[in-house]
């Protein structure tokens, strides 16, 4: 594939503007630079009704925020993970995207704002991600949406979130997610793949982000190596959801989502993988910015929208 030119130009731009690396700052510091970031998306769709809750975690009350897009009663449900390498991000950051999510794919749309790092650290968040899945199901009937059609997603620290408890309900028998939504997700502790060496630097998310969001998250690098930090890295990847694996040409972690997927292929899930030309990390927020991003996004709110469809039969 050939450049995106207007994914070259963002990157021409950022690299004029030369801003500090997540690496060099402090975690509130690169939060409150994801936030001025954020404010640069535009304004985000209108939606039927949002409502901000709470639910009970392991770790004391997560906030959520509920996207209801008026569509049928009991509607599918999206339950969805922020990314922000388990340090950044937060319910406003993703708030534009949620609000497509839910009327594009024409489900209810749970955002959870789960437990950061380093305040938190590993298994906080995965903890609190299997939480507020099942939590989803069990208030299904107060949430108006169907228990089996609740869906998970994230994107990139928010996919690995997604994947983990899917893994999670599997192996201590909670109810499963009907369907796994995974964008250019974090799936392993390592920095070795083909795409690490060369998208390492110079396309937005750099190999050294990622070292340094790991470092953050993990207690130490021995917590790497565990399913519910690396899911590519579990001995056993059957009885999951059937998934859609969207990668980027231009990202880090690209090899790594793919892996995943054919993992999951391969140990008897159904699992559909996507990777987009031209495009980089993150492009799923950055729709105003780059049109092939926005005809990406409409491939998977659409896929999203048929797979929940099926899955209610």
């Amino acid at each position: 594939m050939t450049w995106d030119p207007q994914v070259r130009a963002f990157l021409d731009d950022l690299a004029a503007q030369n801003p500090p690396p997540p690496s060099s700052l402090t975690p509130e510091q690169a939060r409150a630079a994801m936030r001025l970031d954020t404010a640069a998306l535009g304004d985000p769709e209108p939606v039927a009704r949002i409502e901000d809750l709470v639910l009970p975690g392991p770790g004391g009350e997560i906030p959520v925020r509920v996207y209801d897009s008026g569509e049928t009663d009991p509607a599918p449900a999206l339950v969805f993970f922020h990314g922000g390498g388990w340090v950044l991000g937060d319910l406003e950051t993703h708030h534009n995207l949620c609000c497509t999510l839910a009327n594009a794919a024409g489900c209810t749309v749970v955002s959870v704002d789960y437990r950061l790092a380093p305040e938190h650290k590993y298994p906080a968040a995965a903890e609190d991600a299997h939480a507020a899945v099942q939590w989803v199901i069990a208030e299904a009937d107060s949430l108006g949406v169907d228990p089996r059609r609740v869906a998970v997603g994230g994107d990139s620290a928010g996919g690995n979130l997604a994947a983990v408890a899917a893994l999670m309900a599997r192996d201590r028998h909670s109810p499963p997610p009907a369907f796994q939504l995974l964008l250019y997700p974090v799936t392993d502790y390592r920095f070795d793949t083909p795409s690490y060496r060369d998208n390492a630097e110079g396309y937005l998310l750099t190999r050294a982000d990622m070292q340094w969001f790991w470092g953050q998250y993990l207690n130490g690098p021995e917590d790497g190596a565990g399913a519910y930090a690396s899911p590519l890295q579990a001995d056993d990847l059957s009885g999951l959801p059937p998934a859609l694996v969207v990668t980027a040409e231009y990202d880090p972690l690209r090899d790594e989502g793919e892996a995943y997927a054919g993992r999951l292929s391969d140990a008897g899930s159904t699992a559909r993988l996507w990777r987009y030309g031209g495009l980089i990390h993150g492009f799923a927020r950055r729709t105003d910015l780059f049109d092939r991003a926005r005809v990406a996004l409409g491939d998977i709110t659409e896929t999203l929208k048929s797979r929940m469809r099926i899955t209610s039969v």
